[in-house]
């Protein structure tokens, strides 16, 4: 009965299919991604609404603090990991097998991706997510309102941080109401403890990338894309949902989507940096060239460098300090933009190739052919 109410009383059993004579790829995704976030975001909102309560019974000053954590995992968000990781479950099970059980492990995830978020915003300073204040600009904010003495920004830091260490265990509060065997939840939460390591890891990377560009290479850059994108968004996501179906670590299937997740992860990044630098901030949500105004060394950036005549290395280096759309327009004359663009490619072709001879549900093929376009096509 508890996984009911935390499953927002979900009964479907599957999201209803794609039309006859509509596009397979397109009506696949339009037909189910709905249907899917939907239950996900009422599994989420049921959970956090008892949470929410259990803290205002703490104190009443908790008010502030749990509606913004609350905020932070519903407002906006595409549920892209809940995704791949139920196209990963559904590519074993078939289309017939109930998805209400293994609902709250789904949206555990988005908790997870929460907490990395609110994370990983505190270390970036960044001001802006999903188009709005980020968690420790709006805590700050509310400080000031509040006339509370101290300094705001430390403030909002501080209670970020608090944040996204509660997100994490809401994480693990709702993975452990998947109705599935508890010999099978094992090897679930394994598979979920290596994605959370692999992101922090990841996270570690992309901060001493930050620190120490000097020593940054684009196999570096790469590797941080493969454990701080990769790993968590789509690879492990896809693995989890695996198991959440039983599917045993030797399987051809895990082998397939280890490859397909690893690529399409990669892909993913590599949109993220041309966006973070050519993006539309409407549609991103995100001010453009962040990356480059803090001279992150991402994989765009380290192409450049590498590809750059001696005279555009200089202009590079000369431009580092001043004009954003000056460094954007000199990044794009290396080549580093059309390269990337390939690379991206490259990925997503190998990608559909892992997923040719792969042991999957028909459907699932067919959504997981969508969500890679879709993802290294992506505008935000």
């Amino acid at each position: 009965m508890a996984n009911d109410a935390v499953a927002g009383n979900v009964t479907r059993v599957a999201p209803t299919g794609p039309g006859d004579g509509d596009d397979p790829v397109r009506a696949v995704l339009a037909a189910y991604t709905h249907d899917l976030v939907t239950a996900v975001d009422e599994t989420l909102d049921t959970f956090l609404t008892a949470e929410v309560d259990t803290l205002n019974d703490i104190d009443t000053s908790m008010g502030s603090f749990a509606a913004t954590a609350r905020e932070a995992v519903l407002t906006g968000g595409k549920r892209i990991r809940s995704t791949f990781a139920y196209w990963g479950w559904r590519g074993a099970v078939g289309g017939t097998a109930a998805l209400p059980p293994v609902l709250p492990a789904l949206a555990a995830l988005e908790l997870l991706h929460t907490f990395a978020l609110v994370h990983d915003d505190v270390m970036d300073a960044s001001t802006t997510r999903r188009g709005r204040p980020t968690a420790h600009v709006a805590l700050a904010e509310q400080h000031v309102a509040a006339g509370h003495r101290g300094d705001p920004g430390r403030f909002g830091e501080a209670v970020a941080v608090l944040i996204g260490d509660l997100c994490m265990v809401w994480a693990d509060q709702l993975l452990a109401h998947a109705s599935v065997p508890s010999t099978r939840l094992f090897e679930v939460r394994r598979c979920y403890d290596q994605m959370r390591v692999e992101t922090v890891a990841g996270q570690y990377l992309d901060v001493l990338g930050e620190n120490d560009p000097a020593s940054w290479s684009v196999d570096r850059a790469l590797r941080v894309a493969r454990y701080k994108t990769a790993s968590y968004t789509v690879q492990r996501p896809l693995l989890f949902g695996a198991c959440l179906a039983g599917v045993p670590a030797d399987d051809p299937l895990v082998s397939a989507y280890t490859r397909y997740g690893l690529a399409v992860g990669e892909a993913f990044q590599l949109r993220d940096d041309l966006l973070g630098v050519y993006g539309d901030p409407a549609a991103t949500g995100k001010p453009a060239g962040d990356d480059l105004r803090t001279g992150k060394p991402t994989t765009l950036l380290m192409l450049a460098r590498e590809l750059a005549t001696p005279a555009q290395l200089t202009a590079l280096e000369r431009a580092a300090d001043g004009s954003v759309d000056t460094l954007a327009g000199l990044v794009a004359e290396t080549g580093a933009v059309t390269r990337v663009e390939q690379m991206i490619a490259e990925r997503v072709s190998d990608a559909l190739a892992a997923l040719d001879a792969a042991p999957v549900d028909q459907t699932a093929r067919t959504a997981l052919t969508g969500l890679a376009t879709a993802a290294a096509n992506r505008r935000a």
